[in-house]
């Protein structure tokens, strides 16, 4: 992972003093509430519904043992003893004070770690794929390029203020896409061309919250030197163009639409035409650079599938499942990618105390050299577990909380912290996250029914993406009380898709009752093996609709 060098650590150190300086001077009253706001929220502080909200930016998931203990004690000290992951590879504290922020960030400046535009109108933490690097399926690993982003665009004068937030997604597997590249507002794939030339299939438009989209393809092949050239001139047609005056139509994916995406692209490559041989045109020398930063660790020479899996394998039906449903194939024989799920019954999804997050530290040194990933689903993983000691992890890790065996299925919810934390949400969305893990904590009957994803927002800004959920719920306020409304249909992966409105909300009791009925109209209707989206795209929502409201 990165290293920071001497200026890293200078710009960090003078940003924690800057925003040191900037609270001391609100809390004497010479900087007014309105003046302190764009300050404190682009060092990631929140005002939330009972407490401040710290947002930790985690770029591209990465995560060092010595970063987590750092994160543990801050957890400790400055929290309630516990914190949250989130769907943007970031980690939030639920209960700082305003005062104690600048001191939070102190602390993590001497491990290599910020709030920097985790939150403002700004490009946000640039994520990316939580087996980058590991997996088999990529084409190159994206995390340099995710590296070489973040430092273009960390205080970046000229995208500061930006119309509204802004985020980026790159992803490098040609078949399957982890990190949502089609629902950010520039999405980066990697491919080659013809002659085998390393580029990027460009996307922008993409997002979800109150107008979800999908985003559009407006350059087929851009040259790897070219990428901040490129993210610039997409900016800069954004900065001079998007809405400022209503915030509910400054996202770029207003612009993109309005312009169509055969204009917008006819913006981006006349502003590009002034920048492509610019001074952040990238050099051989500057991509080697970061990527000296991504070479493997010391691998040993190891055959798949030793006797010290084998065994326990054919003899333990719960480490087989749990095997079979949480561990990925590494690129390097002998290894496995272990998912470390944060889905256990009766915890809200993402959440960790601080002694889980130290337990977290010592597995990252013990099995995975020292380094961890943060998902977009709210779990963690250890990328480089040796395969003869997976038995003895899985029975390590079990009284910690981090064995469920569920990534991927009904339960493996991604849940935003609703109306329990934050200001902005119309309803709750961790009482129905629970509800449903106990409704349907039979794993035959999870396991009998597929990949399926189910996601929850407690509002219209969509940080439970449940837009892209199979199945989507969101928290809707209907003449002050909790109401939930249902979709149907949505995905996120290459071949992402917005998910169809069932019909009226439904009460919170009510809510395991209505997801039973929409999973029997699938197990009704499914064709052998066949995955519930791929169910849903055959049928249409008719069928789910007349079961639901019957």
């Amino acid at each position: 992972m990165y290293k920071y060098d001497d200026y890293d650590h200078r710009i960090i150190r003078d940003r924690v003093n800057q925003f040191q300086d900037q609270t001391n001077r609100y809390f004497a009253g010479e900087l007014s509430e309105e003046e302190f706001l764009p300050l404190r929220l682009q060092n990631g502080l929140y005002v939330q519904r009972l407490a401040p909200m710290l947002r930790i930016c985690i770029p591209y998931g990465m995560l060092s043992s010595t970063q987590l203990r750092r994160l543990a004690k801050v957890t400790r000290d400055y929290d309630k003893g516990y914190a949250h992951f989130t769907t943007r590879q970031n980690l939030q504290l639920n209960w700082p004070t305003v005062e104690d922020a600048p001191k939070i960030l102190a602390e993590l400046a001497e491990v290599e770690m910020h709030a920097v535009q985790t939150s403002g109108n700004c490009i946000r933490n640039t994520t990316t794929d939580q087996y980058a690097g590991v997996t088999q399926e990529e084409l190159v690993d994206p995390r340099p390029y995710c590296e070489i982003i973040r430092q273009w665009s960390t205080f970046h004068p000229e995208f500061a203020f930006l119309p509204r937030k802004f985020k980026i997604a790159v992803n490098s597997c040609p078949d399957t896409d982890r990190a949502a590249i089609h629902v950010h507002d520039i999405g980066l794939q990697i491919i080659t061309d013809e002659s085998g030339k390393l580029g990027y299939k460009v996307l922008v438009g993409g997002g979800l919250g109150r107008t979800p989209m999908i985003g559009s393809v407006i350059r087929e092949f851009l040259p790897e030197h070219d990428l901040l050239t490129y993210l610039e001139a997409i900016l800069r047609v954004y900065n001079r163009y998007g809405r400022r005056d209503n915030k509910y139509k400054a996202r770029i994916k207003i612009l993109v639409k309005a312009m169509t995406p055969e204009g917008f692209a006819e913006k981006v490559e006349a502003e590009w035409e002034h920048l492509k041989d610019g001074p952040t045109k990238l050099t051989d020398v500057e991509i080697a650079r970061i990527k000296s930063h991504f070479v493997d660790p010391d691998y040993q020479a190891l055959d798949n599938q030793p006797s010290e899996l084998a065994t326990p394998l054919a003899e333990n039906k719960y480490f087989s499942n749990w095997y079979h449903r949480n561990v990925v194939p590494h690129k390097k024989p002998g290894y496995a990618i272990v998912n470390l799920t944060l889905k256990k019954l009766g915890v809200p999804p993402g959440n960790v105390t601080d002694s889980q997050i130290e337990q977290l530290a010592n597995l990252a040194d013990e099995y995975s050299f020292g380094e961890l990933r943060v998902t977009h689903e709210q779990n963690v993983v250890l990328g480089d577990v040796e395969q003869s000691r997976l038995f003895e992890l899985w029975e390590k890790i079990k009284p910690l909380g981090f064995a469920t065996p569920n990534l991927g299925t009904l339960t493996d919810i991604i849940c935003c912290p609703g109306g329990d934390y934050c200001s902005l949400a119309n309803a709750k969305s961790i009482p129905v996250a629970e509800a449903l893990q106990a409704k349907f904590d039979d794993l035959d009957y999870v396991y009998d029914l597929g990949e399926l994803d189910l996601n929850i927002s407690g509002c219209m800004n969509a940080c439970g993406h449940h837009h892209v959920g199979n199945i989507g719920v969101l928290g809707v306020d209907k003449k002050g009380e909790e109401w939930y409304q249902i979709s149907v249909g949505g995905a996120s992966g290459q071949d992402a898709s917005i998910g169809q409105i069932l019909g009226p909300s439904f009460a919170r009791e009510q809510m395991p009752d209505v997801i039973e009925k929409i999973l029997q109209v699938y197990v009704d209707k499914r064709n052998g093996e066949e995955l519930f989206i791929d169910t849903f795209r055959r049928i249409g929502l008719t069928p789910f609709k007349e079961r639901v409201y019957a």
